[in-house]
């Protein structure tokens, strides 16, 4: 069964929540009418209709500023260290915002039936904020507690599936670099060096030995610098410039990169992807970008398709794509024209 979380439940550019707004705003009038605790007036119920109805709009707005996603590093215990100071900070926006909207609501109301504008301040301080208080803090309160459950509920969620992501992340990332094909070109490279090239075999072996070192120290963690993921993916190039020479090439475009974080091997998944899906020689290489482009980073390479296939199960950038999304709430895109095939990644702060 399909589980829908909180971000599509309050996602107001869909229609289905303003719906559940308005039937709110319904079922309000309805319990205040039926408790005895307002007019009987059809026009007073619309009216606080339409009022609980704004209401809910503008809290809901509030919630998704201030309510943000969590940070890449954030667990629950984090969460419940800060959620508190997102809570009062919502708790006060929302009450001033429910002050101006009552008094601009009951402005209309007044010029609507030619009352007395200059009377409406006074009117409402001394004779509707005892009652208005005290709805809107119950409100707020009843709200506020329904809200911070789900909040609480879907942090645990998230750091759940993350976990769940992260050990398939894990594995699937070392069994990529261990499989015996990998290691069978790499042994078969260092094997052919060291009686021509011994000083290509060291620098060879050194590579090798720094990316294993990387995805052993990296592969666990949410984010590493944007800088150590190019150093290493300069030693994971290496290796093919030494084993294929001019067959594939690499630029790299990243200034500042030391101001960024990524996930880790995240790079390296799509660089192992072109690789794996295009066609290099000399003649016509293997061209591959990465560059950062509006808080993205950009991995591009020219389409070589192979005239046979390997067979793909994109389990790798599948999980890429899930974890990315479960840290920083957004999505990788994904693009190919009939010449590139391009990936973005959203960058981290």
């Amino acid at each position: 069964m399909k589980t829908i979380d909180l971000e599509t439940i309050i996602d107001q550019r869909r229609l289905y929540p303003h719906i559940a707004f308005i039937i709110i705003s319904l079922l309000t009038v309805a319990f205040s009418v039926l408790a005895g605790n307002y007019s009987s007036s059809l026009r007073d119920q619309l009216e606080l209709a339409i009022l609980v109805f704004i209401y809910l709009e503008a809290f809901i707005f509030l919630a998704r500023k201030i309510f943000r996603h969590p940070g890449p590093d954030t667990t629950s215990q984090e969460f419940l260290r800060n959620i508190l100071f997102r809570f009062l900070i919502f708790y006060i926006a929302c009450f001033f915002s429910a002050l101006v909207i009552f008094i601009l609501f009951r402005f209309i109301n007044y010029w609507m039936n030619d009352l007395d504008l200059t009377k409406l301040i006074y009117n409402f301080f001394h004779f509707e904020f005892n009652s208005w208080f005290k709805s809107t803090i119950k409100g707020l309160s009843f709200g506020a507690v329904i809200f911070l459950f789900i909040q609480w509920m879907d942090a645990l969620k998230r750091e759940r599936k993350l976990k769940e992501k992260s050990l398939i992340f894990q594995n699937e990332t070392l069994k990529n670099q261990i499989n015996p094909h990998f290691l069978f070109n790499s042994l078969n490279t260092v094997s052919s060096l060291i009686s021509t090239k011994p000083e290509v075999a060291e620098r060879f072996i050194s590579r090798l030995s720094s990316i294993y070192r990387y995805i052993l120290d990296n592969s666990n963690k949410n984010k590493v610098s944007l800088q150590s993921e190019l150093d290493f993916i300069n030693d994971y190039f290496d290796l093919y410039k030494i084993r294929d020479e001019e067959k594939i090439l690499l630029t790299i475009d990243a200034p500042n990169a030391d101001s960024f974080w990524i996930l880790p091997v995240s790079l390296q998944i799509l660089i192992e992807n072109a690789i794996k899906h295009n066609m290099a020689t000399r003649e016509n290489p293997l061209k591959i970008s990465i560059y950062i482009e509006n808080q993205h980073i950009v991995v591009k390479n020219n389409l070589q398709k192979m005239a046979l296939q390997l067979k793909s199960t994109k389990i790798g950038l599948k999980n890429l794509a899930e974890r990315i999304s479960l840290i920083t709430g957004e999505e990788i895109a994904i693009e190919e024209t009939n010449t590139d095939f391009i990936v973005k990644l959203p960058l981290l702060s």
